[in-house]
């Protein structure tokens, strides 16, 4: 019985069709590669030009204008009514404490 070697010469349709299948897989899971290798670079330098960038200015808020001695005086004469509603002052320490606020 001889021995029957296959096709001689070129590939028929089917193996066309395979070994275009295998170079466009080859070149897809190149390109893959390529675009996450170059996504990581990317990534990478900018993780470290954030970490050489100097941080930004703080911005401070202005100092809050200072109160005028009678705004200073009124303020402090409410916080001893307060006080002396709420029962922690006595009659007589509100009165001495008033005093001297306004003298």
């Amino acid at each position: 019985m001889p021995l029957r070697r296959g096709r001689v010469g070129r590939p028929g349709l089917i193996g066309t069709i395979a070994r275009t299948a295998v170079v466009a897989g080859t070149a897809t899971a190149t390109s893959n590669a390529v675009n996450r290798r170059g996504a990581q670079r990317s990534a990478e330098q900018q993780a470290y030009a954030q970490q050489q960038a100097p941080p930004p200015p703080q911005q401070q808020a202005p100092p809050p204008p200072a109160p005028s001695a009678g705004d200073d005086t009124v303020a402090q004469l409410g916080k001893l009514a307060e006080l002396h509603s709420a029962g922690a002052l006595s009659d007589a320490e509100f009165a001495a404490a008033k005093a001297k606020l306004l003298s």
